[in-house]
């Protein structure tokens, strides 16, 4: 599942479980399936950070530079 999938499923479930009309049992479930997307998601762009700052590391001069990759979580892709 991409990055993008998982991140609309979080919400998916996120909006359910506010809703307050699912059963404890399915509460924890989409609890469980949550926090297991997040950390997923997390790791795919701990990945996606590692990757720019490997291909910063020379610039167009051949200097050796490296620039950290910054991820607003909260800012919506459209």
């Amino acid at each position: 599942m991409s990055f993008e999938k998982k991140i609309d499923r979080l919400e998916e479930i996120v909006k359910k479980m506010e809703d307050g009309e699912i059963t404890l049992d399915d509460s924890l479930r989409f609890f469980e399936e949550g926090v297991k997307l997040a950390r997923e998601c997390q790791g795919q762009l701990q990945e996606a950070e590692q990757k720019v700052k490997l291909l910063l590391e020379i610039d167009a001069e051949g200097k050796a530079t490296l620039t950290d990759f910054k991820v607003d979580l909260n800012e919506k892709s459209e």
